[in-house]
């Protein structure tokens, strides 16, 4: 999804109003997959110079509640935002730098939604963080 009406169709269809803000914001995170808040800020500045803090983070929130953006937060991280939403996937998270991609279930549908003690709750998702060292800091550390 690229273009504005793209976007503007993702809106509507999550009964969402169409903004300027809602419309940058929702670009910003596909373009940078994983953004902090600031990130995404200043991306949507880019494209809406005037564009306050508060109008961001409250499209943020409206893009999280509807489903077309998804919000993590690794631990000792701050929030991020990506646009992948609606799989069951988990992320790989460098140690040294703090880079973040996404990491697909290791095999069948769902495995990670089997606990093996759910304690009577009904498991929706499951975050899985794998942490270690991406290749150039791995490089880096090795040379």
């Amino acid at each position: 999804m690229t273009t504005p009406s793209d976007f503007q169709q993702l809106l509507r269809g999550a009964a969402l109003r169409v903004t300027r803000p809602r419309t940058a914001v929702l670009r910003a995170v596909h373009a940078n997959p994983h953004a902090d808040t600031d990130s995404i800020i200043e991306a949507v500045r880019r494209e809406l110079p005037r564009v306050s803090h508060q109008a961001v983070y409250d499209s943020l929130r409206a893009l999280t509640a509807a489903g077309l953006v998804r919000r993590i937060q690794p631990s000792g991280s701050v929030a991020r935002y990506e646009s992948r939403v609606g799989d069951n996937h988990h992320h790989v998270v460098c140690r040294s730098c703090g880079v973040i991609a996404d990491v697909d279930c290791a095999v069948g549908d769902v495995p990670c939604l089997t606990a093996s003690d759910s304690r009577g709750f009904v498991i929706e998702e499951a975050e899985v963080v794998y942490w270690g060292l991406c290749p150039a800091c791995s490089t880096a550390r090795s040379s």
